[in-house]
């Protein structure tokens, strides 16, 4: 039997309404992914100590922060912009503060523009490789420690930038399930 009329117009809507549900929650995992194999939104490097060479030319590092619009928190970098020498260890903060009475987890990413920089710019430590969880009326100051690696001047596409602006958006994700289980009152706080 073919659907027809208002039936066919309903189950359309439904469809339409579960396919758009389902691609936001996969956004920021199809996104991250998307950047990481493209490039696309200068994806970063990551390094477990800073650089050895450390040259006489600075550059300046600006710093912004988003969140997404279903994201109750406000974050904001706590310096909007350092100048660094191009090797050297940097060291930002930003500010994260979760207005709410419940706790809430969110997860952050990432783009560098230029895009020519991004393969440059590493990161040593950032609040960005793991989940954060903010208590209700938390604030909470994250690091990120960070250089860019020397070899960017070599580079004929990169060598003439002077300004990196790095930004970051988070967005909410579900709690782990040990803090779900506190928040709802069904688990026992094993601290």
């Amino acid at each position: 039997m073919a659907l027809t009329g208002p039936k066919k117009t309903v189950l359309t809507t439904v469809g339409i309404v579960a396919v758009m549900a389902s691609l936001g929650f996969a956004s920021v995992p199809l996104y991250d992914l998307f950047c990481r194999v493209t490039g696309f939104g200068g994806v970063t490097q990551e390094a477990d100590a800073g650089s050895d060479v450390i040259l006489d030319r600075t550059i300046k590092v600006r710093f912004d922060a988003t969140v997404d619009s279903g994201m109750p928190w406000t974050f904001k970098p706590v310096e909007r912009e350092m100048t660094v020498r191009i090797g050297e260890t940097g060291l930002a903060f930003y500010e994260a503060h979760n207005p709410t009475d419940r706790p809430v987890a969110g997860t952050a990413s990432y783009n560098v523009f230029p895009y020519e920089a991004g393969g440059y710019f590493t990161k040593i430590d950032c609040f960005c490789f793991t989940e954060q969880v903010l208590q209700p009326g938390e604030t909470v100051q994250m690091p990120l420690t960070f250089y860019v690696d020397p070899e960017m001047v070599e580079d004929r596409d990169a060598k003439h930038v002077r300004t990196i602006t790095l930004g970051y958006t988070f967005y909410e994700t579900e709690l782990p399930e040990q803090q779900a289980q506190l928040a709802t009152g069904t688990g026992e706080d094993i601290n």
